[in-house]
């Protein structure tokens, strides 16, 4: 059991719900952030945040601290989809997908890090997708916003790795999540056949790689993406 803090973005739903509960659950004091409502999930406490506003960040940063002290684990989950072939995207709806998905997850960093650089530890996970490496057709902004948190993982590796910080990603393939209810069968089944477990897999599955990263165990992983998603895009 571990009495450090964590600060998970997105943690009302989905793969972020899961992660949230499964550090609770190991003993973590967990804050998460919801958008709007504030969701109910067992031993976690919520802060209302909007990542693509710096001041809403801020903000909902101050009020984690005053709910568990400093930030030692920042995960990063937030993000939207706004599906659709490039020429039929408004800038609105492209530039919505990069400023939740990219630059709030930069926005919770800036806001967060201080902390684990004062304490010389710390812990960075940011929740990308198989499509950062894959592409998709539809998924222009979606597939940007994610690859882009490979680059931002990579760079903070170097900048925070002499302060005992690392910081990595995870590419999730596809997960039973609300996030791929509209998905068409003859998609879903596509990238299934490319699934070499031929099966879709758990938010919890998802949780217990993002629990390794967190832990003590995984203190020389750094600068690494890495795959869980039943072995889709082997060799990508």
């Amino acid at each position: 059991m571990t009495g450090r803090s964590v600060f998970v973005t997105g943690a009302s739903r989905g793969i972020g719900a899961a992660i949230a509960s499964e550090l609770t659950n190991r003993g973590y004091r967990v804050v998460g952030t919801a958008r709007t409502t504030k969701p109910d999930v067992d031993g976690v406490s919520f802060v209302q945040c909007d990542v693509r506003d710096p001041e809403s960040v801020s903000t909902a940063v101050d009020q984690a601290r005053d709910i568990v002290g400093e930030i030692d684990i920042v995960v990063n989950c937030a993000g939207i989809m706004n599906d659709g072939p490039l020429l039929t995207q408004t800038h609105n709806g492209i530039q919505d997908v990069l400023d939740t998905n990219l630059s709030g997850s930069i926005n919770v960093v800036r806001e967060t890090v201080s902390d684990m650089m004062a304490n010389k530890w710390g812990r960075l996970v940011f929740v990308s997708s198989i499509v950062a490496l894959w592409g998709s057709p539809g998924q222009v902004n979606y597939a940007a916003s994610k690859s882009g948190l490979i680059g931002v993982a990579r760079s903070l590796s170097w900048e925070l790795g002499r302060a005992g910080i690392t910081s990595n990603v995870v590419l999730p393939g596809l997960i039973e999540t609300d996030m791929i209810a509209d998905l068409s069968k003859r998609r879903r089944d596509e990238i299934l056949t490319q699934t070499a477990l031929r099966r879709t897999g758990r938010p919890e599955e998802v949780a217990a790689l993002v629990a390794f990263l967190v832990s003590d165990e995984a203190g020389f992983i750094t600068g690494s993406s890495i795959p869980i998603g039943g072995g889709v895009g082997m060799g990508v």
